[in-house]
């Protein structure tokens, strides 16, 4: 995949990234200018696509995973976003603070948990809890003090540990396809968020019996 499909992939989720407005009411999201907002932005979305092209999607073990696509394409099209000036907005309103209460988080964190082997975006769990995504990313910095997709990565890297424990490494299975299935597309990075959590590498916790279940 050349650079420019990674980058049309992107724009196709702009919306769903940056969307902020229910469903009724939601209007495209629009680059308004081409001109980065400096030459390390641009220079950080050049790396992110070359890596995401060459790294992740060119690798079959890899690329093939739905959630890897889904969440390869949501991380350029953030890049996008941070890098070029947009009709986006950035500051919840007065009812978008209304609409953050308990209930309505409840909804979103069990949507999380029903959906997480499924491709999921900010906008889809905000549909699910039925508010504009501004709220709910208020509703959850005021209340769990995270974001929704950090909380979706935290149950996808407790469904990868359940995986790495319960699978027979003879078998061939490796840290990577299991990282993969959920999501996880970069491998020093999963290793990074696995050790806070679980106090050992996910390759310790596949490969030694001593340990996979301490």
């Amino acid at each position: 995949m050349h650079g420019g499909g990674v980058v049309t992939g992107a724009e196709r989720v702009l919306n769903q990234v940056a969307a902020t407005a229910d469903a009724a009411e939601s209007h495209p999201v629009r680059l308004t200018g081409h001109r980065p907002h400096s030459p390390a932005a641009a220079q950080q979305l050049r790396a992110t696509i070359v890596y995401v092209r060459d790294h992740v999607m060119n690798v079959p073990a890899v690329g093939h995973q739905p959630l890897v696509a889904s969440t390869a394409a949501q991380h350029v099209a953030a890049s996008v976003l941070a890098t070029f000036p947009n009709s986006a907005l950035t500051d919840p309103t007065a009812s978008d603070g209304r609409d953050a209460h308990p209930a309505m988080l409840r909804r979103a964190l069990a949507h999380i948990d029903d959906h997480a082997d499924q491709p999921v975006t900010v906008a889809d769990i905000a549909a699910a809890a039925r508010v504009t995504v501004h709220a709910l990313q208020y509703a959850f910095r005021r209340h769990l003090d995270t974001t929704p997709l950090a909380q979706l990565r935290r149950v996808r890297l407790s469904r990868a540990h359940h995986d790495l424990l319960n699978t027979d490494p003879g078998r061939g299975a490796t840290v990577t396809e299991i990282a993969a299935r959920w999501g996880f597309w970069h491998p020093g990075r999963f290793a990074a968020l696995y050790r806070e959590p679980y106090g050992r590498s996910p390759h310790q916790t596949l490969r030694d019996p001593a340990t996979r279940r301490a």
